[in-house]
C-alpha cells in the first residue's frame, strides 16, 4: 500500500503538535504506525528500562517475568514522559489501554479528543497473519503491501523470514479477541466524556484523509478558544 497521500497530511499533525492539543490513538494495526510522531508505549517501556529508577527497575522485573506491567506504574511511567514534553501537544499510542489508565491520565490532563480507527477483526487479522520478520535485522515485510522482492528471503541479506508465533492466525484471533474485551470499556470511558471520535474504514489512504479534516476542525476550534 503506497501512502503518499500522508506526505501533506504528516506536516499538518506536526503543526497541530505544536498547538497544545492532547489526542489519544485507539486501535490495533489500524495504520497508525505510519505516523512517527506519537509516544508509543513500547518505547516508554523501553527508554525505562534502560535507566536505573524505581519505575524503572518494576518495569524490568514485570517485562522479564513475562508479565503485564500493572497499571499503576504504567500510568506513572506514561505521565512522568509526559511531564517532558507537557508544554507542547502530544499523541499517545497504546495508553490507556484500561479505564483505570484512562482515569489516571485524565487526573492530570486534559484529553482534547480520542480517536478509535473502527477497522474490521478480519481486516486486522489479515493484516497481522500476513507479517513475516527478519528476525537477525528486525525488518517487516507483509505479503499483502510490503512484500519481499523475493518471496521468504530478506531483500537486503536474502536470508529467509520467518513467521514470528505472535502473528500466526490463531495465536492473533486470541490477541484481537482480548484486545476488543480490554478496549471496549475504554471506548465507552471516553464516548461518555464526549470525546470519542471514530472512524470506520479498511484502507488508510481512505481513513487519514477524514482524519484529517477532522483534526483542522479541532486545530481551529483550540486557536478560536485561546485567542
Amino acid at each position: 500500500m503506497k501512502l503518499t497521500s500522508l506526505d501533506a497530511f504528516h506536516k499538518q499533525l506536526q503543526l497541530i503538535l505544536h498547538t497544545v492539543i492532547r489526542i489519544v490513538f485507539i486501535k490495533v494495526q489500524a495504520g497508525k504506525k505510519t505516523l512517527s510522531s506519537v509516544r508509543s508505549m513500547n518505547s516508554v517501556l523501553t527508554l525505562c528500562c534502560v535507566f536505573v529508577s524505581e519505575l524503572g527497575l518494576l518495569t524490568k522485573s514485570c517485562i522479564d517475568q513475562g508479565q503485564l506491567v500493572p497499571d499503576d506504574v504504567m500510568s506513572r511511567l506514561i505521565l512522568s514522559e509526559l511531564r517532558t514534553i507537557e508544554q507542547s501537544g502530544w499523541l499517545l499510542d497504546g495508553f490507556p489501554r484500561t479505564v483505570s489508565q484512562a482515569e489516571a491520565l485524565d487526573d492530570v490532563y486534559t484529553v482534547d479528543t480520542v480517536i478509535n480507527l473502527n477497522v474490521p477483526f478480519q481486516t486486522i487479522r489479515q493484516r497481522l497473519t500476513s507479517r513475516w520478520t527478519h528476525l537477525p535485522s528486525g525488518r517487516v515485510y507483509n505479503i499483502d503491501f510490503n512484500p519481499p522482492k523475493v518471496a521468504g528471503l530478506d531483500d537486503e541479506t536474502g536470508e529467509p523470514l520467518i513467521q514470528r508465533d505472535d502473528d500466526k492466525p490463531e495465536t492473533v484471533t486470541r490477541r484481537l479477541k482480548s484486545y476488543e474485551t480490554q478496549t471496549e470499556p475504554v471506548l465507552e470511558y471516553y464516548r461518555s466524556k464526549g470525546v470519542l471520535e471514530t472512524f470506520t474504514g479498511t484502507e488508510t489512504n481512505k481513513i487519514w484523509p477524514h482524519v484529517e479534516a477532522f483534526l483542522h476542525r479541532k486545530l481551529s476550534s483550540i486557536n478560536q478558544r485561546v485567542a
